[in-house]
């Protein structure tokens, strides 16, 4: 069902004290011919991740360049969640990471005999699979996590979908080889806190916030566990869309870098979405970006000519149009 608000709040990026300056670039929709009332959601994630921040950067960019449009970023279950949410018309603009819009787009996973025939306006920065331990709880492998208490992310997100395929991997099964807890990150930060998780998976960027204040609050209590070496079997069995990769000690002031596992993500919208609209939000998304990267730093971690890179998800046609310099 397609769920409308009459009223928009103002954009999260004006609450963070991004200044609203003046549209010198409001040359790109027409006032009276705003697609769905001029109201622009953007499906993003948990309130502690990465998806919700840069959405509200991206939301506040919208709102202000783009005459007719006002924009807002909406907390979600993330990526599985936002692609239903983008076909229905309840959100125009939805993140996922790649793994997830691959599945939704072919019929298969979660959306198994549902394709859903969501487009994409680009690639953006890749996600780190992060997989983080209680010290005390001496996990040291994937194969230490048997009967331990684990969250594998909010229940059709993409850090669901990647912790069960890292389990399968390591010969672990996801429902009975573990306790699974399927909670949001700041759930499950808390529960990390109180002692009654003993690991968690969360796909994200660096720095995912969540992830920081539990590292910044707990010196040595925290570790992040090693995972590159499954990257070769996620490939066999889910094709290209995963890549080893390295956390770097920087992110979260670790010991040492870490190896593990890292995935697209795209920025997903509806075939339905007009041709002239998909191209002005593709547009803006490069614009402005350096305003994206004062929101987070992945907001610099992509460009134009990666971001046409969104396969097996075809580009929306306004998109692939800015991309053609048309």
């Amino acid at each position: 069902m397609i769920r409308r608000r009459a009223v928009l709040a103002a954009p999260l990026l004006f609450a963070l004290g991004v200044s609203s300056g003046c549209a010198a670039d409001r040359t790109a929709a027409d006032d009276s011919d705003a697609w769905h009332d001029g109201r622009i959601f953007l499906a993003t994630g948990n309130t502690t991740g990465v998806y919700y921040q840069l959405g509200g950067g991206y939301a506040d960019i919208i709102s202000r360049h783009l005459p007719g449009y006002e924009a807002r970023a909406e907390p979600t279950r993330a990526s599985g969640d936002n692609i239903p949410r983008v076909i229905s018309g309840d959100m125009e603009i939805g993140f996922s990471s790649a793994d997830t819009a691959a599945d939704a787009s072919a019929g298969r996973g979660a959306f198994q005999d549902r394709p859903q025939p969501v487009q994409a306006l680009a690639r953006i920065y890749s996600d780190y699979i992060q997989m983080v331990v209680r010290v005390d709880a001496d996990i040291e492998t994937m194969e230490d996590l048997s009967g331990k208490t684990v969250s594998t992310g909010s229940p059709s997100s993409g850090t669901d979908v990647i912790s069960t395929r890292l389990l399968t991997a390591a010969g672990l099964d996801p429902e009975r080889g573990i306790q699974r807890e399927r909670l949001s990150l700041p759930d499950t930060v808390r529960r990390m806190r109180a002692g009654t998780v003993d690991a968690f998976f969360f796909s994200g960027g660096l720095p995912t916030p969540g992830i920081a204040d539990l590292i910044s609050s707990g010196a040595g209590e925290y570790a992040f566990l090693p995972i590159a070496s499954l990257a070769e079997s996620l490939t066999r069995a889910h094709g290209p869309v995963y890549t080893s990769g390295v956390l770097p000690k920087g992110a979260y002031g670790t010991p040492r870098d870490v190896p593990t596992i890292t995935v697209p993500n795209l920025l997903l919208v509806s075939p339905e979405m007009p041709e002239k609209l998909a191209y002005d939000l593709t547009r803006l998304l490069f614009a402005h970006q350096t305003e994206l990267a004062t929101v987070h730093p992945e907001g610099r971690n992509f460009d134009r000519q990666n971001a046409a890179n969104t396969d097996p998800l075809p580009l929306h046609p306004g998109a692939a149009r800015f991309y053609r310099g048309g």
